[in-house]
């Protein structure tokens, strides 16, 4: 039940399988609310995860996983915050907040600080590999510095 307050229209063993936690506990789709329940990017993330099948969720899952991955090898390599690589990876990374909801510039870059801010983005990133946050954070704001 915590999990369709959230917008999430998996059961927990569904969370689990796809996942590998069930961690949109009640305390998480609180906190969401709270902040964000008042805006339309809550209204529209609401809208369009209530459509999403187990299959969409696999696919979310997969392509998440696939940008994490591909954003901790660019950091290995020592890819530049505002070069071309980089750049392709911001827009990917904001292609994957669109799926829920419209995501202005201000927005990603709002976000991008939040996983340096926040302990729990941070870990997220961090456990993929050590500083992704950091340079998460970089390669979106020089993705959007670059253009001004």
């Amino acid at each position: 039940m915590d999990a369709h307050r959230s917008g999430i229209q998996l059961t927990a063993e569904e969370q689990v399988e796809i996942f590998g936690t069930t961690a949109f506990t009640e305390e998480y789709a609180a906190e969401a609310q709270e902040r964000w329940g008042d805006t339309d990017a809550w209204r529209q993330s609401q809208q369009r995860t209530a459509s999403f099948t187990k299959a969409d969720w696999l696919q979310i899952k997969a392509e998440g996983d696939t940008l994490v991955s591909d954003l901790a090898q660019a950091k290995r390599d020592g890819v530049e915050p505002g070069s071309v690589r980089a750049n392709e990876l911001a827009r990917r990374h904001r292609a994957s907040i669109e799926r829920f909801y419209d995501c202005s510039t201000e927005m990603h870059m709002g976000l991008a600080q939040m996983y340096v801010v926040d302990e729990r983005f941070t870990r997220y990133y961090d456990t993929a590999e050590p500083g992704l946050a950091r340079f998460v954070c970089d390669v979106v704001m020089a993705a959007y510095s670059a253009r001004e």
